[in-house]
């Protein structure tokens, strides 16, 4: 109990990894979009490896958002407190900005860089592809929906993927939602990435950042709302989430892992049979520790069994059959050197076994005799 206390993450390391993971994403995500020419395959990866890698770093000490959206959608989904949003959020917001600022500050490496309109910033209308307005946040409002949808079910308790592979799926979907909505918006569908570099922009960006920020956390809040209903709360939601605002306890984080993270110590873990459910854990098939009860055929714990010795039935070395105590005047078929033959009828109480020593053979009154062992 002491180690899980000490290694349980603390406030200021949370907010330092929402806010450095969210410095990568922007600067590696926006950067390739401004010096790759805006090539869409690249900078769709760029997003979804810079989020699996950031995830795979960080993921075991804040989840790995990155994202105020997902912040939103994980405390409405059940897995985080309120208590917590305003240190996800402030730390993403923090960590957006400077990957903003860092970009600005080394296109002007270039002579005659002009930061208007060249920082990777989102846009629609005339200041971009001709999307309309209501249309660009449709989309960004569905496309951050099935991100969250996505989110919440590789980290779903009852989920029993592989815990490594969460991080790697939530990666790709990022990458295919921007191979979708690149050429239409930019791709948002996280406000603090269209912030971040969105204040660098000028005006029209500035502008337009209101859109950016309005859909993906009406996205979010659809998907964490929802996901509960479609698919199942699986687990309690964690204290002070939901639409319950009374707060969350201090320390719930669990370290450890990612999916951990995402369920804030509630029963089950990917990978652990009966724990999916909330059960504790089951017994593997083929593992002594059970025997079948004959008379009623429930689990019987049966104790512990001694090797078999040479002389006794079945193969060298193999474990002795469990058996019924003997009843008082009860003698066991079988022991002390006398192996039960085959086709031999269980005995019956208050029968004695034949050959059983000290019991002479015929002797059927049901009483133990004592003789000497020659």
């Amino acid at each position: 109990m002491s180690d899980t206390v000490e290694d349980t993450p603390t406030t200021g390391q949370k907010f330092t990894g929402e806010a450095l993971g969210t410095f990568v994403l922007v600067f590696f995500g926006c950067g390739t979009a401004v010096y790759s020419g805006g090539d869409l395959v690249a900078t769709g990866l760029a997003f979804g490896l810079t989020v699996l890698v950031m995830a795979y770093a960080f993921g075991r000490i804040s989840g790995g958002h990155f994202n105020p959206a997902v912040t939103l959608g994980a405390v409405l989904g059940g897995r985080l407190p309120w208590s917590q949003v305003g240190i996800y959020m402030a730390a993403q917001l923090l960590g957006a900005l400077l990957a903003g600022a860092v970009l600005f500050g080394l296109g002007h490496g270039f002579d005659g860089f002009v930061a208007e309109g060249n920082m990777g910033q989102n846009f629609f209308g005339d200041q971009g592809s001709g999307f309309a307005w209501w249309a660009a946040l449709l989309l960004e409002l569905l496309m951050t929906a099935v991100f969250v949808w996505v989110i919440l079910a590789v980290t779903d308790a009852r989920n029993e993927v592989n815990v490594a592979l969460g991080p790697l799926a939530i990666g790709l979907s990022l990458a295919m939602i921007h191979f979708a909505s690149i050429p239409l918006t930019g791709t948002s569908v996280n406000p603090a990435r269209s912030i971040g570099v969105g204040v660098f922009a000028g005006t029209d960006a500035v502008v337009q950042l209101w859109l950016f920020v309005l859909a993906p956390l009406l996205g979010a809040a659809i998907a964490g709302l929802t996901y509960p209903v479609l698919f199942g709360q699986g687990a309690e939601p964690v204290a002070g989430s939901g639409l319950n605002f009374g707060g969350g306890k201090k320390d719930q984080f669990v370290p450890g892992n990612y999916e951990a993270q995402w369920n804030q110590g509630q029963p089950g873990s990917w990978g652990q049979p009966g724990a999916a459910w909330g059960a504790p854990p089951q017994q593997q098939w083929g593992q002594p520790g059970q025997q079948p009860d004959p008379a009623y055929g429930a689990p019987q714990a049966a104790p512990p069994q001694q090797p078999q010795q040479p002389g006794q039935p079945g193969q060298w070395g193999q474990p002795v059959p469990q058996q019924q105590p003997a009843q008082p005047g009860q003698s066991q078929p079988g022991q002390w050197g006398a192996p039960q033959q085959p086709g031999q009828q269980p005995q019956q109480p208050g029968q004695s076994a034949p050959g059983h020593w000290g019991n002479p053979e015929g002797d059927d009154d049901g009483r133990t005799q004592v003789r000497r062992p020659d």
